[in-house]
């Protein structure tokens, strides 16, 4: 067995991870209960009437726990009366207070709603400056005893009034200690988490759930596998919220948030989630539950029969090493294969399938194997299951081969995982072409099947090019989905990259017109990463990989970023996008 052992007991057959349940008010979160989903609200948490409208409207939805901003203690105290009005209206969903920097508002909230989240990159450690600092172990455990100072309290009135806490790591919002002995790492977001967990634990406060989110889905979903393995060493059992932090809008959004979330979910991890789009928060419930409720449909698939390879690291990306065959596998980027040919203003496959052939290069078929060698010299396709890969099968697969891999089984994604692993095994490096076949006419659906099914393979450096069949839906809309989950799981960048916030109480401006605005003017800059952040809590940090940035820092001001440097601040909103535009062109990244 691999690392993978670690965070997972089997890596081909669905089942969810064992955890203690974590009750919430009337909802409990982990153990034999389903997985939950929740969203945030993105009104001012004073204004308790559209504060209590907009909360009715995510429970309406579906949502089983709604979220407030609390900047504040006056904004954690106003809770109380959003509680009430809610009670009255019959809302039964609980409430959550969402804290950052305020340990005081953390108590305050605590009072009055189900359950509290606090940061542990800002509870005590206040301000975040990106400056490196050293630290002796005994100044460092000097550092772990102030958290203990700080939080002691807040356990303290959690547990007398039932109320939950949650945990959330973001990868954003890191403190300075952290990253001056750990890195912008996953191994530092996990140690961020467990400083807390230790001291839950230790003083039996276990009504506890944990998040740890990023906007990069191979950092989410690497960071929340070792988060996990680390638990399991130290015998922790907690639930897990998910989520993919900035994810975005429209596909974006969707494909992201299915392809972090789903990974995991497909692993049997995660109790809670919340999919974070820049839309209003009731539109996040129903992709929530679309996300769930196919992942959960794996349940009591047959057996697959399989055996780690032990040649994948669930904490570190390494792509697969292959031969390369007429530009697939090797250090090629991903291709993108389509059943017929399509329309597209910007995108166009690499390849095109036309009457059973690509590029008049014959697809083999198990059953016709024998004919494979009367193709003459070059390249050749052959289409297989996992369970066609028996030894007489692989002894006809010469590195001249490109496998389309497909499956029918219930659970897909792990049947062709395991067909990875026994290439694996057997140290053959033909390049893979993942197929799946879907018969959805609602694109979001496909968006989140394909999104989910995809996924976990490209952030583990797995296949060499995806193939979307999806009769019922527009070919210049599969080629699109093709070229998002590529770039969502950082393999291939075909379009602009927008990392843009989900918007909450404490965003700045008008989030999804801005985000209309600069997509209308940039998104033909498609090598560049754009960061679109509501406020600086997680702003500068969640964007640490665009290449500029453009964030709230005061009520209609913007600050605009080259990086991570902030090179000019307080501009009014309503110069914003046009002063973003002329420092990309002043860096010599725009093209007309």
């Amino acid at each position: 067995m691999g690392e993978s052992a670690k965070y997972i007991s089997d890596l081909f057959n669905y089942s969810r991870r064992r955890t203690i349940a974590v009750k919430v008010g009337n909802v409990e979160i982990g153990g034999d209960n389903p997985i939950r989903v929740q969203s945030m609200a993105n009104t001012d948490t004073n204004d308790t009437k559209a504060s209590v409208e907009q909360a009715l409207k995510i429970e309406q939805a579906g949502g089983e726990l709604v979220r407030f901003t609390a900047q504040g203690v006056k904004e954690a105290t106003n809770l109380e009366a959003i509680r009430s009005e809610l009670r009255k209206k019959g809302a039964k969903a609980p409430l959550v207070a969402d804290i950052h920097f305020n340990p005081k508002a953390a108590e305050v909230a605590a009072l009055y709603v189900e359950k509290v989240r606090i940061n542990p990159g800002n509870f005590v450690d206040r301000v975040h400056t990106l400056n490196r600092f050293e630290y002796t172990d005994e100044e460092y455990q000097l550092e772990i005893e102030k958290i203990r100072t700080k939080l002691l309290p807040l356990l303290a009135i959690c547990r007398e009034n039932h109320t939950a806490i949650r945990i959330g790591v973001n990868h954003g919002s890191l403190s300075d200690r952290i990253l001056s002995r750990y890195g912008d790492t996953p191994n530092g977001m996990v140690e961020s988490c467990l400083e807390f967990l230790r001291i839950c634990k230790e003083e039996q406060f276990l009504n506890v759930v944990i998040s740890i989110k990023a906007s990069n889905t191979v950092i989410m979903v690497q960071t929340v596998r070792l988060l996990v393995a680390r638990m399991n060493e130290e015998g922790m059992k907690f639930p897990l919220h998910l989520g993919v932090t900035e994810a975005g809008d429209g596909e974006d959004g969707r494909v992201k948030s299915a392809l972090g979330i789903g990974a995991l979910l497909a692993d049997g991890l995660g109790d809670t989630i919340r999919v974070s789009l820049s839309e209003n928060p009731e539109c996040e419930i129903p992709v929530a539950r679309k996300l769930v409720n196919y992942v959960s449909s794996r349940i009591g698939h047959d057996l697959i029969s399989a055996k780690d390879s032990g040649c994948v690291n669930p904490f570190v990306y390494q792509k697969r090493a292959t031969c390369a065959v007429n530009g697939i596998g090797a250090n090629n980027v991903p291709v993108v294969f389509m059943s017929q040919e399509c329309e597209h203003s910007v995108l166009s496959p690499d390849f095109v399938v036309s009457n059973g052939e690509i590029e008049g290069r014959k697809i083999y078929s198990v059953t016709s194997l024998d004919k494979l060698s009367e193709e003459g010299g070059g390249h050749k396709y052959v289409e297989l299951t996992y369970s066609d890969l028996t030894d007489e099968v692989v002894q006809q697969l010469s590195d001249d081969v490109v496998v389309i891999l497909t499956t029918s089984h219930k659970n897909g994604v792990a049947e062709q995982r395991a067909f990875f692993h026994a290439l694996m095994e057997r140290k053959m490096k033909n390049p893979v072409i993942i197929k799946r076949t879907y018969q959805d006419n609602d694109i979001e659906d496909l968006q989140i099947k394909a999104g989910a099914d995809y996924g976990q393979f490209f952030i583990d450096g797995l296949g060499d090019g995806i193939w979307i069949e999806a009769p019922n839906v527009q070919p210049s809309q599969v080629l699109s989905l093709s070229f998002g989950i590529l770039q969502g799981a950082r393999v291939r960048m075909s379009k602009t990259e927008y990392i843009s916030c989900p918007s909450c109480g404490r965003t700045l401006f008008d989030l999804q017109s801005t985000i209309a605005r600069i997509k209308e003017k940039t998104s033909h800059l498609k090598n560049l990463k754009i960061g679109i952040m509501g406020c600086i809590v997680n702003g500068p940090g969640e964007m640490a990989d665009a290449d500029y940035g453009y964030v709230g820092s005061a009520k209609g001001m913007v600050n605009l970023y080259k990086g991570q440097t902030c090179v000019e601040k307080l501009i009014p909103e309503e110069q914003a996008v046009d002063k973003l535009i002329e420092l990309i062109k002043a860096n010599g990244d725009w093209v007309d």
